[in-house]
């Protein structure tokens, strides 16, 4: 070998040497910083566990935890146990807790309008509604509506069609509704004053002991799964239908701006995923247990279930169309979001005219 190989071979190995030497050293100085875990406060409007309602965000923060692995640690409050249930829009708002579960139509003496984002008397079912939402302009509507109030809503929730409540009396005509002091929220309530009722809006853990020392004469809360679990049963002796004040009624999801805008985009997208499961699961279950509780109800208990009389439901239609014709008045978004909520309705209840309710009424 040459003088001049061996030169170029000598420093060929040298250079090939340096660069080995600076590169571990480079990484034995570069230091892995650990990820930074989130801890966050989810507040509801329902009673701690309980079924559906209550479980359906405790399964979100688990599922959370779960896939981020542990980096945003969610922790769930019941009912009253860090604020009153409808207490949550503003304590989120505000940043005392960085999530709430509830819905929307608790919140209608801010806004009435925003009821229609969870659901409308005669309105739509929970997959028309879905529909609204994720295609159909709905959601950004919602959020725009929320926005003023650092708020960022996701649907997370639907208990499908409510029955349409317990009564102390039978009602076999539009006379029994006069006077008839109901809890119902809502449009729902709207509508009943319209007719001559008394709407009392109270929160679900406090429906039984109002039914029973006579502050309301009726109430509507679910249906069978939940309105067993509650023991309203034991205080009321009729049990109506069908839930014309609440056929689809959307639960939502509310998170504080800025703990939303803290975090990076994978645990944003994680939240996101989150809220659909349980958007989705929570109709499932209502749709698995609901028959299994009627059944009890009806058997075990002897619950007389009836059929509100048509003249009846006939006066609520006919002030449900006033009643969301006065709340679209109310600002110009509410005026857009009625639209949209009126022309995805005429247009899917067309399609569902000649599939769904086609489809049911023949099998």
């Amino acid at each position: 070998m040459t003088k001049l190989r061996l030169w170029i071979l000598a420093a060929s190995l040298t250079v090939i040497t340096g660069c080995g030497t600076d590169a571990s050293s480079k990484s034995e100085q570069v230091s892995i910083e650990p990820q930074k875990t989130y801890r966050w406060k989810l507040i509801t409007t329902w009673p701690k566990n309980f079924p559906a309602l209550g479980t359906a965000p405790e399964k979100f923060a688990d599922s959370v935890r779960v896939m981020s692995n542990g980096r945003l640690d969610i922790k769930v409050y019941g009912a009253g146990e860090l604020v009153g249930p409808f207490e949550v829009f503003d304590a989120v708002s505000q940043g005392t807790a960085e999530m709430g579960h509830g819905a929307a139509y608790y919140w209608r003496s801010k806004f009435p309008i925003a009821a229609l984002f969870s659901t409308a008397p005669f309105g739509m079912t929970a997959q028309e509604m879905n529909g609204w939402l994720y295609f159909g302009g709905g959601l950004e509507l919602w959020r725009e509506l929320y926005e003023p109030f650092s708020l960022i809503p996701m649907p997370a929730g639907n208990t499908g069609v409510q029955m349409a409540g317990w009564f102390n009396r039978e009602i076999n005509s539009l006379a029994d509704v006069k006077g008839l002091k109901m809890r119902i929220p809502g449009f729902g309530g709207a509508v009943l004053e319209k007719v001559g009722g008394v709407p009392v809006n109270l929160p679900g853990g406090e429906l039984f002991t109002a039914l029973q020392t006579g502050v309301i004469d009726a109430t509507e809360w679910v249906g069978p799964y939940n309105d067993l679990a509650f023991g309203l049963h034991t205080v009321a002796k009729y049990y109506y239908y069908p839930g014309w004040h609440e056929p689809g009624p959307t639960l939502e999801a509310l998170i504080n701006k800025a703990a939303w805008e803290s975090l990076p985009d994978d645990l944003k997208k994680i939240v996101e995923v989150a809220n659909k499961a349980i958007n989705d699961e929570m109709l499932a279950e209502f749709t698995a247990r609901n028959n299994a509780a009627l059944r009890t109800l009806i058997d075990d208990h002897g619950v007389e279930v009836r059929r509100l009389p048509d003249d009846v439901l006939a006066a609520f239609r006919s002030a449900s169309s006033e009643v969301l014709e006065e709340a679209s008045q109310e600002s110009e978004i509410a005026g857009r979001i009625y639209k949209s909520y009126m022309d995805f309705y005429a247009s899917v209840r067309a399609y569902h005219d000649i599939s769904e309710r086609a489809y049911i009424n023949v099998r």
